[in-house]
């Protein structure tokens, strides 16, 4: 994924160079404070103290702004990155196959676009500026170190192996819980949307305390994880720490010994060897908790790579479209379809059914008889296992996705409405629409009059999820929007369901009026609803069990003559 910073290399290479005069300001504050206390101090000399101390002031403000451009540039860098990488990611999103969204789900695609995003960017940034701060600064504490005496750069070269084993092993045993930690945080992700966006059935059946207990386990598991990477890691400072600290007092015991053998060593040079020692182990050990992100960060990039390395499973052809004649003709020819999870069971199984131009078919038929699933295999939203789809005489697979989905209008059994003004929900189905059109497909999808009583008309704001709509209300304006794209076929997924039979009526007399020419596929549970339909395919254990128009079914289906039965009274017959 490094791919992503070529467009900010600039940034890549003008952060660590700020860094570099940030990290040499640093390495000389030790030096010059020695000057000052032998020279100055011990020497008497307060001209030289205040020369030096002047000095030592203006290369911190020099490092300083060093420092804060470093960290402009290494910001730049690291946003941007991420915020491509966020846009790529949700790009594939978008282009993924409901089969590989069930996959993933949905909850774990909400961690890896954020909090996924977020450590790899958190990488980025160190690996921009800490990574460069830590070596620099471990590097020339060890050559200050050896100016002031070999002795004490011995000390180091003893303590560096320890640290490094250390962080090591404790590493090792945090590494495997980071990619833990993700799948946990997507466990409580899929929780809370699932209760966010089924609150009103969790509340329905009182069923508070069973979700509170499902989020409990969930937030516990990825406590209970977090703790065991904290756990584990929290007995390296203290080792660092000790380590450290052994190193300070060996120096001073260094120190002292010279004394004693008659080399010279003045109280300046000893506590810049504390310093220096101090700024290369603390180096060292930023490296380590630098390594620590490293580790977080590459557990995410994997995520991140899982997603964007998914293979388009619906794959567009080249064609266009363009069949010289709009006409709209559905044909399914010998279709099965069986769903990957689904062990190879048939949902469809030799389906044959032809739609012309202009002409209204219903879909009817007993739960699960895959009625949903034979539509939605009409704009691609899964392909079918035998058989083949032919829209206007062309195999849907040779279709370019876009070209394909813009013939078609569909109208899902559930009603997605989003968090913005009817009319910009309307408005969707046609870019460019204007006021007129959008009050006309509503007049046609029956939403016009209660619309118009909204307080702010057709610019009432709509809640999230519709919430602050009927179920009959939230389908009108759904159908608003297929009837505004005015596409060569409608197809309608149980999606009158929430509209009494009066309203529904309407509706398709209105469509049968304004949209003659457009055919027309409606998915029903009731007779009521399509006795109208030009046919009506009656689908059984995935099959067509019969096709023609009511008074021919009611003849020669015994299927047709069940579901009729069961939803009439005798008296209405």
């Amino acid at each position: 994924m490094l791919k992503y910073l070529k467009k900010y290399r600039k940034w890549c290479l003008l952060a660590p160079i700020m860094m570099m005069g940030e990290i040499f300001m640093d390495l000389l504050q030790p030096h010059l404070m020695a000057k000052i206390v032998d020279d100055g101090v011990l020497g008497g000399d307060m001209r030289l103290i205040l020369t030096v101390g002047i000095r030592m002031i203006l290369l911190v403000l020099f490092g300083g702004l060093c420092g804060i451009l470093s960290g402009v540039f290494a910001n730049l860098a690291a946003q941007n990155y991420a915020n491509d990488l966020r846009k790529d990611l949700f790009a594939k999103i978008m282009h993924l196959s409901f089969e590989q969204i069930d996959k993933i789900s949905t909850g774990s695609l909400v961690t890896r676009l954020t909090n996924d995003v977020t450590q790899v960017q958190q990488m980025v940034h160190m690996s921009i500026r800490m990574v460069v701060r830590s070596g620099l600064m471990f590097l020339g504490g060890i050559f200050m170190l050896y100016q002031q005496s070999p002795r004490f750069a011995l000390v180091a070269a003893v303590a560096l192996p320890l640290i490094v084993a250390a962080a090591a092993v404790f590493l090792r045993l945090a590494t495997p819980l980071f990619g833990v930690v993700q799948a946990r945080l997507d466990g409580v992700n899929n929780v809370m949307q699932e209760n966010v966006a089924g609150a009103r059935v969790v509340k329905a059946y009182v069923k508070e305390e069973h979700e509170l207990s499902r989020f409990d386990l969930a937030s516990d598991l990825l406590c209970s994880t977090n703790l065991r990477v904290a756990t584990i890691l929290a007995f390296l400072s203290p080792i660092i720490n000790v380590i450290l600290n052994a190193c300070v007092i060996a120096v001073i015991g260094i120190g002292g010994k010279s004394v004693e053998e008659g080399v010279l060593l003045r109280p300046g040079a000893i506590m810049a060897a504390i310093t220096y020692l101090s700024m290369l182990l603390m180096g060292l050990m930023s490296m380590i908790m630098v390594s620590q992100t490293f580790t977080r960060a590459l557990a995410s990039s994997k995520r991140i790579r899982e997603v964007l390395g998914e293979p388009d499973l619906i794959r567009g052809g080249g064609f266009d479209g363009d069949t010289g004649e709009k006409t709209g003709e559905v044909e399914l020819k010998n279709v099965s379809f069986s769903y990957p999870s689904s062990g190879g069971k048939k949902v469809l199984d030799g389906v044959n059914l032809t739609v012309r131009k202009g002409e209204t078919v219903a879909v009817l038929g007993s739960t699960g008889s895959g009625k949903s699933t034979l539509v939605n295999l009409i704009p691609r939203f899964y392909d079918v296992t035998e058989g083949e789809v032919l829209v206007d005489g062309v195999n849907v697979r040779e279709y370019d996705l876009k070209a394909l989905r813009e013939k078609i209008a569909i109208v899902t059994q559930k009603a997605e409405l989003y968090c913005r003004p009817i009319e910009a929900n309307i408005r969707w189905g046609k870019d460019g629409a204007d006021p007129w059109e959008i009050k006309r497909a509503a007049e046609v999808a029956q939403a016009d009059d209660f619309i118009c009583a909204a307080p702010d008309g057709y610019y009432t704001q709509v809640s999230e999820g519709g919430h602050s709509l009927s179920g009959g209300q939230k389908q009108r304006i759904a159908l608003s929007r297929a009837v505004l794209k005015d596409a060569e076929i409608m197809i309608f997924d149980d999606s009158t369901s929430a509209l009494d039979l009066s309203t529904e009526a309407k509706l398709y007399r209105a469509l049968e009026e304004t949209r003659p020419d457009t055919t027309k596929i409606i998915i029903a549970q009731r007779i009521a609803s399509v006795r109208g339909a030009d046919r009506i395919a009656v689908l059984d254990n995935g099959r067509v069990a019969a096709c023609g128009t009511h008074d021919e079914l009611m003849q020669s289906s015994p299927v047709y003559r069940d579901i009729y039965f069961s939803q009439l009274k005798e008296d209405e017959q």
